[in-house]
């Protein structure tokens, strides 16, 4: 059962949230999801993640790795594999192609493969004129609280 959310009243009463907004819309189709090959999302830290993919029998010069505003896409694709001689083909060599949204400020530090497992390290790096910062409070003397207070003599009665 697909259920569709209206978004428009958040966009009344929200600045600048399209990006998740969007992401929310695209989760929503129905896409024909590929778990070929699977893949792990790990947490390696505060701010570093890591996105394992298991590519056996795909060398480095038949993997690439792309990084465009937000979203990075692996794909692999054999090179001249020839069907003739196989009696059973368990291991898959098929094409693929896996696209991973990334949140703002996150980029990708390196990639290895090592032993058929492709590693691709990510860091979350926030700006630091977006950080927390603490705003120092000025004190102004106001008038009243002089050092030398003027005092105003009432008129004298008669």
């Amino acid at each position: 059962m697909a259920t569709s959310y209206d978004y428009s009243p958040l966009f009344r009463s929200s600045v600048g949230f399209d990006r998740v907004f969007n992401l929310l819309e695209n989760a929503q189709r129905v896409r024909p999801i590929s778990d070929w090959p699977p893949y792990d999302i790990v947490k390696t830290g505060d701010d570093t993640y890591r996105i394992s993919l298991a590519v056996a029998g795909f060398s480095e010069e038949e993997l690439e790795l792309t990084f465009k505003s937000n979203l990075l896409i692996v794909t692999g694709h054999k090179e001249g594999d020839k069907a003739e001689g196989y009696l059973h083909r368990g291991i898959a060599g098929r094409p693929f192609e896996h696209k991973f949204e990334l949140a703002d400020h996150v980029r990708v530090t390196g990639a290895n493969l090592v032993n058929g497992l492709l590693s691709v390290d990510l860091i979350r790096e926030i700006p630091d004129e977006m950080k927390p910062h603490k705003i120092e409070i000025q004190t102004v003397a106001p008038s009243l609280t002089s050092a030398n207070p003027q005092q105003i003599e009432g008129q004298r009665a008669a």
